[in-house]
């Protein structure tokens, strides 16, 4: 697979912020991570599918969504683009969207939750890498984390080369390696019946909100009842699932899970809904310890 790598994300560089997913409700947010941003050296704009919705989405319509996505990546006074919310709309998108415009035109591409969708996609139909990382309107317009803001300019930057897990379980101990691969769950699995991971070794991140563990269960049974996806994670990094109903089975999921896949498997990542997120490049080498909770990102990820 040919890899590509967008450019470094610095001081100076104009930042778009994308409205493709869920329906904005309070745009001062926005406004407010925009001030923060411009404080921190960047230019901002803000697309105008922030500013209308149909429905519990963004835009006026569905290619309202897709003009705007191509407009960010044609335009290159844009470095990057980072998308306002997750939500829901992407997987709406994705029949009219012009892959060939992503790939001539590559810049970093960054948001997570239903913006899942977009990052493996992306990364799936052109090889761009893409970052799941924290987005405007939850992130960065009040109470800003350290831990996040850090996270989120040392990994766009190309210095951050290790994510590492903190109050973690070890399923199972072992070394892996592969394209780090994932996201959110739900959004992930709702891939399914698609052409959407490529053909390489996959280190499989996850995370979730709000989910009961019977349909964790189910949408983990439904994505490795897909054989070749099966075949290709060799080691999974759990983050947060969020507000779960039951801790004790969920803790029982997932070691069922890993007796059934036999690879190394741990928990406890900052790959979270929550405040205190790391920012992670997709689709980049990586070495995976579940023993030491610890991903090392094996080649650089932007130029």
């Amino acid at each position: 697979m040919n890899i590509i790598k967008p450019k470094k994300l610095k001081k100076g560089n104009t930042i778009a912020f994308l409205g493709v997913s869920g329906k904005i409700k309070e745009y001062e947010k926005l406004l407010s991570a925009k001030e923060f941003f411009e404080k921190e050296g960047f230019n901002v704009i803000i697309s105008n599918t922030c500013k209308n919705s149909h429905r519990y989405m963004t835009g006026t319509c569905d290619y309202d969504c897709v003009e705007e996505l191509h407009s960010f990546f044609l335009n290159d006074e844009i470095d990057a683009i980072l998308c306002a919310r997750g939500g829901y709309g992407t997987l709406r998108l994705l029949e009219y969207i012009d892959w060939s415009i992503i790939k001539k035109h590559p810049k970093i591409f960054a948001g997570y939750s239903d913006i899942t969708i977009l990052l493996n996609m992306i990364f799936k139909k052109t090889g761009l890498i893409t970052f799941h990382s924290a987005m405007p309107n939850g992130d960065f317009s009040q109470n800003i984390e350290d831990f996040t803001k850090n996270s989120f300019f040392s990994t766009l930057n190309g210095t951050k080369k290790e994510y590492k897990a903190s109050n973690f379980v070890c399923y199972k101990e072992g070394n892996a390696q592969g394209l780090l691969f994932g996201g959110n769950l739900a959004s992930l699995t709702s891939l399914s019946g698609l052409n959407f991971f490529p053909d390489e070794n996959l280190i499989l991140f996850l995370e979730d909100l709000n989910e009961p563990v019977y349909k964790i269960d189910r949408m983990l049974t439904q994505l490795f009842n897909i054989k070749k996806f099966r075949s290709r994670v060799k080691g999974i990094a759990f983050g947060e699932f969020k507000d779960i109903d039951n801790e004790e089975y969920f803790d029982e999921l997932i070691n069922e899970l890993t007796e059934k896949l036999n690879i190394p498997v741990c928990r406890g990542f900052h790959i979270t809904h929550n405040k205190i997120k790391d920012t992670l490049p997709v689709g980049i080498k990586c070495e995976f310890n579940s023993k030491s909770a610890l991903i090392k990102i094996k080649d650089s990820y932007l130029l």
